[in-house]
């Protein structure tokens, strides 16, 4: 019986031209009659069925037809995908280094520390801080130069937040703000109101006060400003730079160009005879009307130089315009 199952089921795995052969084996015909009658006429009807694709030209289209086989059973290697991305691209090209942006070095480039100032070994015992009024001069300040010498970015956010002003303000009212931020009453205003509250955790850290709102010039470069204050933070001598935002800056790439008017106030005082002392870092902190703890921004000495190079640049700009 073994040997019949056998035999039966290698006739059955053959081509269907071959099937005839089960009518033709006198052991199937003559015992198993039915039965290989049965089966072969069920196994021939199927077989009857039109299949479409017997007309194709399997020949003409292997190629495909291997491609679409080999894909349903082979993952995706790199290879393949980049051999697929030259065949729909074309070669990728050779990767190139980014191109370095030429760095700008100052015409004149006048050190940020005064190689020839001389410090006196006994400073001046008066704990009473330095204040050196604003003279009128044909010196530009510090402020107007950074003003005209503005990115166009920079121009273009000055110019959305002013619109911003005017609408919420009004012009009149907009212009009465602007006058009164630049004045002295204002700043003292700002003193007595949330912004102190807002800065008491920094002014822990500050102690000696050597200057308050004390002009600086610098006397080889010509121009000058009106330094908040300079004092010790945390050990080391800075111009500090009170600054008061509604927005928070808890960066100092959010301060915008507040780094280089620091590092333009310290190259002033340093080559500023009315001083007897220099300075290599900086500090700013902005302040928060609604109270919330200052950001302060320690600048260090090699921080200060970097800016200092910016500002010279500036200065150079706004030199060539006027």
């Amino acid at each position: 019986m073994f040997l019949v199952r056998m035999k039966f089921l290698q006739l059955l795995s053959r081509k269907p031209g071959k099937l005839g052969m089960l009518f033709q084996i006198p052991f199937c015909q003559n015992q198993f009659p039915y039965l290989c009658l049965a089966t072969s006429t069920c196994l021939y009807s199927k077989k009857k069925k039109v299949n479409g694709y017997e007309q194709v030209d399997q020949e003409k289209y292997k190629n495909l037809v291997y491609s679409v086989t080999s894909y349903k059973t082979s993952a995706q290697t790199p290879e393949t995908i980049l051999e697929e991305d030259n065949l729909l691209y074309g070669p990728p090209d050779k990767h190139r280094p980014p191109v370095k942006a030429e760095t700008k070095t100052p015409k004149n480039c006048v050190p940020l520390i005064n190689p020839d100032k001389r410090i006196p070994l006994l400073s001046s015992e008066s704990n009473l801080p330095m204040k050196i009024s604003l003279q009128k001069t044909k010196m530009p300040s510090v402020t107007r130069i950074l003003q005209q010498t503005m990115s166009p970015r920079q121009v273009f956010y000055l110019e959305r937040w002013k619109q911003k002003m005017i609408q919420e303000l009004g012009k009149d009212g907009f212009e009465e703000y602007t006058k009164k931020v630049t004045t002295k009453e204002q700043r003292e205003d700002v003193a007595i109101s949330g912004y102190l509250s807002s800065v008491q955790h920094v002014l822990k850290d500050v102690s000696e006060v050597k200057a308050l709102e004390s002009a600086v010039q610098h006397e080889t470069l010509q121009y000058l400003g009106l330094v908040d204050c300079v004092a010790k933070y945390r050990g080391q001598l800075c111009v500090i730079d009170w600054k008061t935002s509604e927005k928070p800056k808890p960066f100092l790439k959010n301060t915008f160009d507040n780094p280089l008017q620091v590092a333009a106030y310290i190259g002033a005082i340093n080559h500023d005879a009315n001083y007897d002392f220099q300075v290599s870092c900086g500090l700013i902190v902005v302040a928060y009307k609604n109270g919330s703890p200052a950001h302060p921004h320690f600048m260090d000495p090699d921080l200060c130089s970097q800016y200092w190079n910016k500002w010279l640049l500036r200065l150079e700009e706004y030199m060539d315009k006027n």
